[in-house]
């Protein structure tokens, strides 16, 4: 892979921030968007700009063709078997709120169970919180080993056969585990679960297969790979979906309408009510197709080549504590001594690197690792080693901006 090739894709790493060239470690929480998908917004909203399924004029027709195409683009991304199984929703939030208000609610009563780990996004917390106190179901955790991974028999002794939902992220955007899902997958079934994926840290940065991983749900987000914000994807097997009710109700999910009652339209459409996110759909498309001509191969092991050097690396500073198992996915979590993660942030911020800091939307994580929060430097296929070796300097600076501490 030809990383100067592909941050020239870039327009925005291109700038200074506060007199520095643009370091961008922060693509965890949102990654950069090409020129490829920036021109094919531009393209929708200049060309064909119309709402879709709705109108016979060309407008609208080219619209329903570029949305429902990438549909189609998504569906080969993650190897479903239908397009039936591809909704769009606003991102991996709203996708799990929907496998738990609409599945969970269907199946889960008094004495079910629900499992999760103690790492999970709080999207793929408070929605199983939220329904197991409506259904009076339980909510278990997995135990976490002390490098943040997961042993499989203790998925095998937390899943039982009165587990009904297992919801695991594919990968920690805390720790960057990659958790071993296709087995945690076959664990739940033997148990009559069903298995929800969250992917919206490995859908950017790895080879998805749903049907190989067997997931019955999986869940991933647009802004993270390339794509524009507020456009996510759903997927589900087709069975499913079609015994589930929709959560959202108006116009385009209905096939009749009558006083006082009505009927859905087919999948997808049927969890897709009121105007789609057209322009979104039709920009994820386009981030698709850029990933693609990379190769999901390349950009996975780029990124763990850079987590590697970068942990490395990060260790030679004294008072450098890293979270997190040796392989992981393309981040690194971490704290400097006693300087607080916002503070630290801030001056690196002022040499012109980006990077997270906070809880992550993580908090029970926090508190599994004992801290109130950390800082995060997470890499996609634009970052090269000389980024890590201005966040480096930018850790010495920050040790000498606070040495009091030290």
């Amino acid at each position: 892979m030809d990383v100067k090739a592909v941050r020239d894709e870039f327009p925005i790493l291109h700038q200074e921030v506060n007199g520095h060239p643009l370091v961008y470690l922060d693509s965890s929480a949102t990654s950069q968007k090409p020129i490829k998908v920036i021109e094919k917004l531009d393209e929708y909203y200049r060309g064909y700009n119309s709402n879709v399924h709705r109108g016979v004029h060309t407008l609208g027709t080219k619209a329903t063709d570029e949305y429902e195409g990438a549909r189609e683009k998504v569906r080969r991304f993650i190897h479903a078997s239908s397009t039936q199984e591809v909704i769009f929703t606003r991102g991996t939030t709203t996708a799990i709120n929907t496998v738990a208000a609409s599945y969970g609610r269907a199946n889960l009563s008094e004495g079910d169970e629900v499992v999760i780990t103690p790492m999970e996004h709080h999207s793929n917390i408070i929605p199983w919180q939220q329904i197991v106190k409506e259904t009076g179901a339980t909510l278990k955790y997995i135990p976490l080993q002390s490098d943040g991974t997961i042993l499989l028999e203790d998925v095998q002794k937390t899943v039982t056969s009165k587990t009904k939902i297992v919801a695991v992220m594919h990968v920690s955007n805390v720790l960057g585990t990659i958790n071993p899902v296709k087995e945690i997958a076959q664990i739940a079934h033997k148990q009559g679960a069903v298995m929800l994926v969250d992917g919206a840290q490995s859908a950017p940065h790895m080879k998805i297969d749903v049907q190989d991983l067997d997931a019955d749900f999986y869940a991933f987000s647009g802004h993270k790979m390339c794509g524009p914000t507020g456009i996510g994807v759903l997927y589900g097997k087709k069975a499913l979906l079609e015994k589930m009710e929709p959560v959202e109700f108006g116009g385009e999910m209905i096939d009749f309408v009558n006083l006082y009652d009505s009927t859905w339209k087919e999948l997808p459409w049927k969890f897709e009510g009121g105007t789609p996110i057209i322009g979104g759909a039709v920009g994820l498309g386009a981030a698709i197709d850029f990933l693609t001509d990379i190769g999901l191969d390349e950009i996975k092991e780029h990124e763990e080549k850079l987590a590697s050097y970068a942990m490395k690396e990060m260790n030679k500073v004294d008072g450098m504590t890293i979270y997190g198992p040796e392989h992981r996915a393309g981040l690194v979590t971490f704290n400097l001594s006693d300087v607080h993660p916002h503070d630290l942030a801030t001056v690196l911020d002022a040499e012109g690197i980006a990077v997270r800091a906070g809880h992550h939307c993580a908090q029970p994580l926090m508190r599994w690792l004992e801290v109130s929060a950390t800082a995060r430097a997470s890499f996609y296929l634009y970052n090269t080693e000389e980024d890590i070796d201005k966040l480096v300097a930018g850790l010495k600076t920050t040790k000498e901006y606070f040495g009091d501490v030290f």
